[in-house]
Formats: structure tokens, C-alpha cells, sequence
């Protein structure tokens, strides 16, 4: 009898467009506020001491798979720790959304970010990888992450959360150049912190430009695109990027064009659409909706199903939803998702 694949195994050749099996999953921020044993820790920790504490990162990371069985564990942790380690601290607003300890209004602001010793105050995240790492024992895979220079801009310069973040889209148009100078500071921090996170073990890197869509057409190469691509060709070539942006369809050829070993696209779109013009090897993952699971778990195994009979016989496949698991979402849901692609069988 042959032996079955690991997670780990299944998710790295999904990664290369040869997965003949079921295709693995996981969950976008499926460590969080609907698992019961999260709310409880939280109430002794704040969000940012479980991030910056490497066993409690560890232990939130892996509290998903202690309840399904999830082909990869994605790490705990925040798109703000960047610009932090940069020395712009954040917080949380006591009614909700983020708050940076200041705007970035001008040059010298921008000259104060710190570059060079960033990635040596993200020694935190790099700890908890490694625990992950001996943790997963190699039989899930391993996932970082981080936010995309312009999504990060979007936050350091408009002073945290804001519907449109007008703010950097007035500065990138009125201040060119100024604007490029905090996109390379990013971009440079960010090479060196992927590097730390490839260096501790991690199987792959979803990159989220979470407001991509705020570029307008012709500017989302220059704002947005052209600084993952400088990522993606300074950081090691057997760490396989994965990039989310919640963007029209007419763009998908310019992200991949990035050179990025992988799409996730958004439940906006029909993936088995968005493959006949992004052919494999290029991965693509998604696509459920995020409000599934706060239904039922007949309504999940129908639509998965239904995802995975359209998928069928992608090799490129990773199953996922088309943005974050919410607070909202149903243990019973999440189990039948899991279950569903358990039992799939792509013959």
C-alpha cells in the first residue's frame, strides 16, 4: 500500500503545479476570535503580547490544528510589525481599527524609519518559527507572511486605519518621489524580514496587498506591483510567494507578472475562470466565500464540493476562502469544510 501524502508534501506540490491528489488546505487567519480556546487566552493576553511572545504565538498558531486537520499551519502574528520594527509603533482604537503612534507626513518623516537593525527587533517571530517548525515535526506545511509595501504605506502614512486611506493616495500622486523613497525603506526591511522567516523554516510566504485596489489602473505597477517584484527577486528562489490582492480580474496577468509562485484570489471571481488565462505551473488558491461558514454545515459541504468538482484535476490547486476566516464562523462549518476535502476524490 502506498503511503499517503503528508500536508507538507501535498502543499509543495500544489506549489509546483503537480499535485495529483486532493488539493491541500487552509484557512486565511485561521487562528482567531471563533475558536473558544482563542477567546480565552485572550483574556489574559492582548493581541500584541501573543504576537510578540513566542509560546503564545506558537500555541494560538496551532490551536486550528489541534481541532481540523489543515494541510499547513500559517504563524500568528501581524502586517504592523514592520512598520514598528521601523520604529513607528501602532495600537488598537478602543472602538476598533488601528492607530500608528504617528502619520508619515513628509521627508523627514520618512527619513527617521529605521532600516538597517529592523529585522533584528523581529527576533520574536523568527523564535516562534522555529518551535513551529520542530512542533509540525514536517508533516504540515509552514506558513509566513506579511503586508505589501503599499498596503503597509497605506497604514504608516494615513496614521492607521481609514476607508480609502486618502492620505497615501495623495501623496503618492502629489509626492513621487518622496513617496518611492518610503516604498524602497519598506521594501528593503521587508527583503531582510522574509529572509529571517525563510531562514527559520517556513514553506511558503503569502504576501497580502490587502488595499491594492486603491491604485488606480495605471498606477498599480508603480505604486503597488513593481516593489513586490523587487521582493520577489531578492529573496531566496526556493521560497515559493504567494500573493493576495482583492483586485479586478483585468489585473490578474499584472500581478502575475510579479513573478510570484502563486495567485489568491478573492470570492468575487470564478477560479476556474481566472485559471484559463493563468495556466500552471502558477498556483492558484481560494475561493469560498468567507460568510460560508457562518451558514450551515450542509450549505459548506455543497459549496465546497461544488468548488472542488470545478477544480477538479488542477494540479495547481490550493483550496482555501477568498479572504479571512471572521469571528463569526461556526466550528461545525469549518469542520465540514475540512471533512469535505478530506474525502474529495479528484477520480
Amino acid at each position: 500500500m502506498l503511503k499517503s501524502k503528508s500536508g507538507r508534501q501535498r502543499f509543495q506540490l500544489a506549489l509546483n503545479g503537480e499535485n495529483s491528489g486532493r488539493p491541500p488546505l487552509w484557512v486565511m487567519r485561521q487562528a482567531g476570535r471563533y475558536l473558544p480556546e482563542y477567546r480565552s487566552l485572550k483574556e489574559k493576553y492582548d493581541f500584541l503580547t501573543m504576537v510578540k511572545t513566542p509560546d503564545l504565538a506558537v500555541e494560538v498558531t496551532l490551536q486550528p490544528l489541534a481541532r481540523f486537520d489543515l494541510d499547513a499551519a500559517i504563524l500568528f502574528s501581524d502586517i504592523l510589525v514592520i512598520p514598528e520594527a521601523m520604529g513607528q509603533p501602532y495600537h488598537f482604537r478602543e472602538k476598533g481599527g488601528i492607530e500608528m503612534q504617528f502619520a508619515l507626513r513628509s521627508l523627514r518623516d520618512i527619513e527617521r524609519l529605521i532600516v538597517t537593525d529592523a529585522p533584528t527587533k523581529l527576533a520574536y517571530v523568527e523564535e516562534a518559527l522555529k518551535i513551529l517548525r520542530g512542533k509540525l515535526e514536517g508533516n504540515k506545511a509552514l506558513l509566513g507572511f506579511c503586508g505589501s509595501p503599499w498596503t503597509l504605506a497605506c497604514y504608516m502614512v494615513d496614521g492607521g486605519s481609514s476607508h480609502g486611506f486618502p492620505q497615501t493616495v495623495a501623496f503618492a500622486k502629489e509626492q513621487p518621489e518622496v513617496f518611492g523613497k518610503l516604498m524602497e525603506k519598506i521594501t528593503s526591511v521587508l527583503i531582510g524580514y522574509i529572509k529571517l522567516q525563510f531562514e527559520a523554516g517556513v514553506d511558503a510566504l503569502q504576501v497580502f496587498d490587502s488595499w491594492h485596489s486603491l491604485c488606480p489602473q495605471e498606477k498599480a505597477w508603480d505604486w503597488s506591483l513593481k516593489w513586490i517584484k523587487t521582493i520577489v527577486n531578492q529573496v531566496p528562489k526556493e521560497l515559493s510567494i504567494i500573493l493576495y490582492a482583492k483586485t479586478p480580474e483585468d489585473r490578474f496577468k499584472l500581478l502575475a507578472s510579479t513573478g510570484v509562485d502563486g495567485l489568491s484570489i478573492d470570492q468575487r471571481h470564478d477560479l476556474a475562470k481566472a485559471r484559463t488565462t493563468l495556466p500552471t505551473p502558477l498556483t492558484l488558491q481560494g475561493n469560498l466565500a468567507p460568510g460560508l461558514l457562518e451558514t450551515t454545515p450542509e450549505k459548506v459541504v455543497n459549496e465546497t464540493s461544488a468548488l472542488l468538482d470545478k477544480m477538479k484535476g488542477d494540479k495547481g490547486h490550493i483550496l482555501n476562502l477568498g479572504h479571512g476566516i471572521r469571528p463569526m464562523a461556526k466550528i461545525e462549518c469549518m469542520e465540514a469544510l475540512v471533512s469535505t476535502n478530506l474525502t474529495y476524490s479528484p477520480n
